[in-house]
């Protein structure tokens, strides 16, 4: 009797910890991960992806409020040194236990210079081993934002690393594979079963985890369809549960379809083009010896050739806000006063290349992905045939995300369209990673278009231990209006961000655009 009452016991509890209704979510976007390397590469689908098996010391709930993940409790013990103490009994997906060593290991891996995700532990110098279950982190100065920072910073399990021989960040862009590239050992909520590149991605439930599921999905099946028309039919016949990548064209039909749902929202994305302004000699161009783009006034002319309006208006149907500045709406440090888009005149545009030398215009190339962003090539096309009025002759390179990354990761462009979201929701994030100088840390480490301002500089580094709030957006907002001011970068418009799902599925919108399927159910 006491046998059976014990497995009456234990199956109840099996009962209640388990989602009801066990459901497998069909989820489809237009492009595929990278890796799974959780140290490598900065790219939002592939965090996306990777965060339902890697998880942080810090996470977002449910409203972007920082709650305790990996560690429970963290203490200030100086304004350089923050003590974690680390969640007891947890295990990874093998089984091992996750202890401190782990935290320290995936420090040392995530700084190594060949990933793209050493911004996440910017201002970290040190991170020391109290004991198994309590870290602290040495900081370099006192850190506004570390909490928000270290949410994608992710925990590798040390020995799993060390058994597979990849201690070693994946060098992307050299087109190096490893272990962890194509495999995974995380703590978090979901397994990642498998990978078949432009196919599918696998998830499973984690029924070890930790922390509560709020929805029913125990499986995830992760589809990248680049084709538009293919991706909606695929949610129209029933083959895909969520699509959150819509076509601007087909949101209006997709809202008034009884048998969907969509959520819409913005997502806090600025779509923008990069020019390469410190090259000596500019990459694919007709003009020799020099570099066109150093010119600001150069740079001033291909923005006011831009006509952003028409752009949200023809080709994202209304879904994007025309952007003047690098952050969006909801990112700390973005304000309407600043973000104003630059006027289209192309016969001023026209006098500044002629004052600049280039009175019948240059040839460039222009790189720009075709299954990343909403309405990615559209967009370039449309843009070379603005700039065609103002004289400069633009060949476009448009090609998936995939080759397209690991050729500005290569510097192997002139000028680049590139989108970024700001992981932190802080605009330093932006700043830190796009504009200031390069360095072998984290500042400047997707700055691939060599730009180097001393002023942004001065105050990327300024803003980075301020802790006064006043101060500290003082510093934010000059920073941001001194890049509109010398056209550092392009922006274009912050993208509007709908998902699509049968109205049998709930989840959380985000605005980072990283749905989470402990946040779903499929009923």
């Amino acid at each position: 009797m006491k046998m059976k009452a014990l497995l009456a016991v234990a199956a109840v509890a099996a009962a209640l910890s388990a989602p009801a209704q066990a459901a497998t979510l069909r989820w489809a976007a237009q492009n595929d991960i990278l890796t799974m390397d959780p140290h490598s590469q900065n790219h939002a689908t592939t965090n996306a992806i990777l965060m339902h098996a890697y998880e942080g010391l810090t996470r977002y709930g449910p409203n972007r409020e920082v709650e305790p993940s990996l560690a429970t409790k963290w203490t200030y013990i100086s304004p350089t040194q923050v003590r974690f103490e680390l969640r007891k009994g947890i295990k990874f997906h093998d089984g091992s236990a996750f202890t401190a060593d782990d935290v320290i290991f995936s420090f040392n891996r995530i700084k190594q210079p060949q990933g793209t995700m050493q911004i996440y532990v910017t201002g970290i110098s040190e991170i020391k081993k109290v004991d198994d279950t309590t870290v602290d982190f040495i900081l370099s100065a006192p850190n506004p934002i570390l909490l928000r920072n270290i949410i994608d910073f992710r925990i590798m399990s040390k020995a799993w690393a060390e058994k597979n021989n990849t201690l070693n960040t994946q060098d992307y862009k050299a087109k190096e594979e490893n272990f962890a590239s194509r495999n995974v050992m995380g703590t978090g909520p979901f397994r990642i079963t498998g990978w078949t590149p432009d196919q599918r991605v696998t998830m499973t439930i984690n029924p070890a985890w930790w922390g509560k599921q709020d929805g029913n999905v125990t499986e995830v099946i992760y589809t990248p369809i680049k084709s538009d028309a293919t991706r909606i039919a695929a949610l129209l016949s029933g083959d895909v549960d969520l699509l959150t990548d819509l076509p601007t064209q087909d949101v209006a039909r997709l809202r008034a379809d009884s048998k969907l749902r969509v959520l819409e929202g913005p997502e806090v994305r600025t779509i923008y083009l990069a020019p390469d302004v410190g090259s000596a000699e500019l990459k694919y161009s007709n003009i020799k010896g020099k570099n066109p783009f150093a010119d600001k006034r150069v740079r001033q002319a291909l923005s006011m050739s831009i006509d952003r309006a028409a752009i949200q208006r023809t080709i994202m149907r209304g879904l994007s806000i025309p952007a003047g500045i690098m952050v969006a709406p909801g990112v700390n440090g973005h304000t309407n006063e600043i973000d104003t888009p630059t006027r289209v005149d192309y016969d001023g545009a026209k006098k500044l290349l002629a004052d600049a030398g280039y009175p019948d215009g240059f040839e460039i190339r222009m790189n720009c992905p075709n299954n990343r962003y909403v309405n990615d090539e559209e967009i370039c096309q449309a843009i070379v045939a603005m700039w065609a009025r103002a004289g400069v002759k633009a060949q476009l390179i448009a090609e998936n995300m995939a080759t397209f990354s690991q050729k500005f990761q290569n510097f192997d462009s002139s000028l680049y369209m590139l989108g970024w979201g700001v992981a932190t929701y802080d605009a330093q994030y932006m700043i830190q990673s796009l504009v200031r100088t390069r360095t072998t840390g984290a500042d400047g480490n997707f700055n691939f278009s060599k730009i180097s301002d001393p002023v942004v500089d001065r105050l990327t580094d300024a803003m980075k231990s301020e802790v006064d709030v006043t101060k500290r957006n003082a510093m934010i907002r000059e920073a941001l209006q001194r890049i509109k001011d010398e056209v550092l970068l392009i922006p274009l418009h912050h993208q509007m961000r709908p998902w699509a799902m049968k109205s049998n599925v709930t989840t959380l919108h985000r605005s980072d655009d990283r749905p989470e399927a402990r946040f779903t159910s499929v009923k």
